[in-house]
């Protein structure tokens, strides 16, 4: 038969490759007629992306293919990027390199033979822009959305408020109003909207330019399960017609974290499910003063902990964190000493193998949604502590929709690496930890984690509701237009 070829565009980042990559595995292992090519862009800063790639290339899989962009800079663009949001820095970078994707594109199709039909181009919710290259080609296009459902239905009700009704929701910034959105059951409040969304320079109409081009794709694959967000899907499957055909296909996992022997080892030491675990993704770093503040709440808590420690970018990078070369500049004197019995500071963490390990009882988290998917795969409970992008956005909805999560602080906002203004008392972090670890909460919010960790385990396997929903996507890949 015909080999049937998919061009994915990944987002920037890892975890957006590493959730298209995964994606891309799951299609192949379901039609062996299928095969991926990535067509990756290198925005020239160290995210882990190379790296992560090269591990890929390894795994020796003909179906599989990268097609790396090196970041170019057009000599005549000398302008800067309109925003210093991360997220619309990052969008308006990509789309600065369509030109080479398409390039690509046409390499790609002019080397196809009798054996092989590209069926569409997948694009990344941060590359939304790169729909034009399919529409030039006359290929389908569709979504792959990383965050929730709910999120894609956030977005698309704010494109909808500012497109049918002139409302801009800019002026929420600061408010205490609350927002009623189709995708959410509770009402939404102002402060747990992205700084994006709600930044008058830029952000706000980059969210919205986003979701209008979302509408033109002929299909949008979201990373989540129907029990998990049946709310959310119920809502947006109930416009057909008005928004593309939804295809819950997740949880999608990350399962390529390489384990570390001197921190697994620590954690067989360790009771059963003892140890927080305090992790806040491939970008996610705090202020020394932050920092001090939760070596203080660890101490205080005597809770086991396992800490993923991280160090800032240098001021005006964008470059992700990276490890402490000396963790004792930073943290209170003789902390390491006082807490060496209980505790562990780390850099980089294997976060699929620390969140499955039997030690681990709970998991202080940015909220990333690929980190509360491992979460509930692993059946570790979360307190909520999110930083950048929809990180808030997907607090409220694990704190308050799901009730899965205790809150440290929902509104905390630590956006492109630049230093909070806003300092998380010890004892806010000291109260989260208990809640999580020790309060008699903490054990209707582990049962329910510990469903779910049954249901998404069940929503993948044959005649599960993302098993049925791929075939689908499948089916849809093969029709072509």
């Amino acid at each position: 038969m015909k080999k049937t070829e998919l061009l994915f565009i990944p987002g920037p980042g890892m975890g957006h490759l590493a959730s298209a990559v995964e994606f891309g595995k799951l299609l192949i292992n379901r039609d062996e007629h299928l095969s991926i090519v990535y067509i990756t862009i290198d925005l020239s800063y160290n995210t882990g992306v190379d790296a992560f790639m090269e591990s890929q290339l390894t795994d020796a899989n003909s179906c599989i293919r990268f097609v790396n962009i090196p970041y170019q800079i057009d000599s005549s663009d000398h302008q800067e990027p309109k925003s210093k949001n991360r997220n619309v820095v990052a969008v308006e970078l990509i789309n600065r390199q369509k030109p080479l994707v398409r390039d690509a594109v046409l390499d790609i199709i002019s080397k196809a033979n009798s054996d092989r039909e590209i069926a569409g181009i997948v694009v990344d919710m941060f590359c939304v822009g790169m729909i034009d290259v399919a529409q030039e080609f006359e290929l389908p296009s569709y979504l792959f959305f990383t965050s929730s459902a709910g999120f894609l239905g956030l977005m698309l009700h704010v494109q909808s408020l500012h497109d049918e009704y002139n409302e801009d929701i800019t002026h929420y910034k600061d408010s205490d109003a609350e927002l009623l959105v189709p995708s959410f059951s509770n009402p939404v409040p102002a402060k747990v909207l992205p700084t994006t969304m709600l930044d008058k320079n830029w952000g706000s109409a980059a969210v919205v330019t986003s979701a209008r081009r979302m509408l033109e794709v002929k299909g949008i694959i979201v990373n989540t399960f129907h029990e998990l967000e049946s709310y959310a899907i119920k809502s947006l499957s109930g416009q057909e017609g008005k928004i593309p055909r939804i295809y819950p296909i997740g949880p999608i996992i990350n399962w390529n974290s390489k384990q570390d022997d001197g921190i697994m080892s620590w954690l067989d030491t360790q009771p059963s499910c003892s140890v927080v675990f305090l992790c806040f993704g491939s970008l996610g770093s705090f202020s020394c003063e932050q920092v001090k503040e939760i070596a203080v709440a660890l101490e205080h808590s005597r809770c086991r902990f396992l800490w993923s420690l991280r160090q800032p970018p240098a001021k005006g990078e964008i470059d992700a964190p990276s490890a402490y070369a000396n963790p004792e500049e930073v943290l209170p004197e003789g902390f390491l000493q006082r807490t060496s019995g209980v505790g562990k500071v780390i850099g980089w963490a294997p976060q699929m193998a620390v969140l499955s390990h039997p030690a681990v009882g709970g998991f202080v988290s940015h909220c990333g949604w690929n980190s509360i998917l491992e979460s509930l795969w692993a059946g570790a409970p979360i307190a909520a502590w999110p930083m950048y992008a929809e990180q808030q956005t997907n607090a409220f909805e694990v704190v308050a929709e799901l009730g899965i999560a205790v809150e440290i602080k929902m509104d905390y906002r630590n956006d492109a690496n630049m230093e909070s203004k806003i300092i998380v008392s010890a004892d806010e972090i000291e109260n989260g930890i208990k809640r999580l670890m020790m309060d008699r909460n903490k054990d209707e919010i582990r049962e329910k984690v510990k469903d779910l960790k049954e249901i998404c385990r069940q929503a993948i396997v044959e005649e599960g509701s993302s098993y049925i929903s791929l075939a689908h996507l499948i089916e849809n890949f093969k029709e072509k237009m």
